[in-house]
């Protein structure tokens, strides 16, 4: 499950490291978004 997920977050979530965000100057919508990803992409490489 978390495979299709991570597949999903890859097409529809922007990629922020593509847009060179600065992390300290990202909103907290970026951080949720940004710690949504990191969370499901662990997630899919521990299975």
């Amino acid at each position: 499950m978390y495979t299709l997920l991570a597949k999903l977050n890859k097409i529809v979530l922007p990629s922020f490291s593509k847009q060179r965000l600065d992390l300290s100057k990202a909103s907290k919508l970026q951080m949720a978004i940004i710690g949504w990803r990191y969370f499901i992409t662990t997630k899919s490489l521990d299975q």
